[in-house]
């Protein structure tokens, strides 16, 4: 991969495209037509709403002199990190909270972004200083104090701080 590339990894490469269109004074519709490809395909892959795929990379690739695969690694590397963040963030350690926590529901069934309110008014009521700890630590202290803030629950709650 070129050089001037390797700082963009993670970054969807219809956005590095965008850009490098754009110091080249090159404009998106004419390009797309040049290339064969419908326009608003092409539009939503600058605007990283769509993948770019191995066959419109290689195109656009030899039309702009990129080196060969760029495009492409640069899609692999996006691909890995949303992987990544999803990984990170889907899910507490499952194995530092008490299922007993959550024993009228099925704890794998939890939408832990959206119902994080309940799930952190839960813990505080319930839970030992260990689950206290790792709902902190997922959330991040701001998140929980403001989500204890909010309920209506009995105030005040203990905020334990990560080591």
């Amino acid at each position: 991969m070129i050089k001037q590339f390797e700082k963009y990894k993670g970054i969807h490469p219809g956005i590095v495209l965008e850009r490098e269109l754009k110091k080249r004074a090159i404009k998106q519709r004419p390009f797309a037509l040049s290339l064969d490809e419908h326009p608003q395909t092409f539009n939503a892959i600058t605007k990283g709403k769509r993948g770019l795929s191995t066959a419109l990379a290689l195109k656009i690739e030899r039309e702009l002199g990129l080196e060969e695969g760029t495009l492409v690694v640069l899609q692999a590397y996006y691909d890995i990190q949303k992987v990544k963040e999803k990984e990170i963030q889907s899910t507490p350690n499952l194995s530092v909270l008490r299922t007993s926590l959550f024993w009228d529901t099925d704890i794998n069934k939890i939408d832990w972004q959206k119902q994080y309110r309940a799930v952190i008014q839960r813990v505080f009521e319930r839970g030992n200083e260990d689950d206290k700890k790792e709902i902190t630590r997922f959330y991040g202290i701001e998140k929980v104090r403001k989500a204890l803030e909010e309920s209506k629950a009995r105030t005040p709650y203990t905020i334990y701080k990560p080591n």
